[in-house]
């Protein structure tokens, strides 16, 4: 090898490492939790790709269809709560009262939008919104492709959320049930949650961050709610609503890694 190709060999292996190791760098240096003005809490939510729908769910959660989140995010560790809502709307909706810490319910679209507006002026920036549709199948998944987060075992769904079985026709503090394996608290059950995205039925194709149509009747939410059966409140299920105000129907919000 001639003396100049080993100065560039030299040269360039530095790069090649910078290159590899900068973004790695990045990824080390987020934080793994966030908790912002007002208290609410974040997990930080991985990169990756996941199979999104199931085959033998309902017939809107059909194909099953691969899906790529390119960017990490941060989700409420649990839903908004009504703590949280009085804080910057003024005003509590929720119809099931008498602790701060239950789910905002009774909150139309609309109302979440202009929750997020004030929230994102007051911290000065753009930083929150609600999650895709595809990012909440994602965070609810954990990594899993069962039923629930915890198996299929519907039998130990009570573990982990407030459904039809043992909700006692109520919403529950956040937190009070066993988290996903990624550290999130109701993702099944307690209130339905809102989504961004307009409902649509799925296509086939492999998609990355996807957002759902730009206009549309329905919205999507996800999760299921206290007055639930176990079968709603499965990863994969998925509802369309006009967009109305009702006492199962919360949301919780992403925060965009900086």
């Amino acid at each position: 090898m001639q003396p100049t190709q080993q100065r560039a060999r030299k040269l360039c292996l530095p790069l090649l490492l910078l290159v590899v190791l900068i973004p790695l760098w990045g990824w080390a240096q987020t934080p793994s939790t966030y908790t912002n003005s007002i208290g609410i809490e974040f997990v930080l939510i991985p990169a990756g790709t996941f199979e999104m729908g199931a085959a033998n769910g309902d017939g809107d959660e059909r194909p099953v269809h691969t899906v790529t989140i390119s960017k990490p995010f941060y989700l409420g560790k649990y839903e908004v709560t009504q703590a949280q809502w009085q804080a910057i709307m003024g005003n509590n909706p929720s119809l099931f009262q008498g602790d701060p810490n239950r789910p905002a319910e009774q909150v139309w679209f609309n109302d979440v939008q202009e929750f997020i507006r004030k929230l994102n002026a007051k911290e000065g920036g753009e930083g929150y919104r609600l999650p895709t549709e595809a990012e909440w199948e994602y965070a609810a998944r954990a990594g899993t492709t069962t039923a629930y987060s915890f198996g299929d075992d519907a039998s130990q769904l009570g573990q982990y959320a407030w459904y039809k079985d043992n909700a006692n026709g109520q919403t529950h503090p956040v937190g009070q049930k066993k988290p996903n394996p990624w550290g999130l608290h109701d993702m099944h059950g307690n209130v339905w949650e809102w989504v961004q995205d307009w409902y649509k039925r799925y296509s086939p194709e492999a998609v990355t961050d996807p957002k759902g149509p730009e206009s549309g009747t329905h919205r999507s939410r996800r999760g299921g709610a206290w007055n639930n059966f176990d079968k709603y409140c499965r990863s994969s299920n998925r509802y369309s609503v006009a967009g109305f105000r009702d006492d199962f129907l919360g949301f919780r919000l992403v925060r965009m890694v900086p």
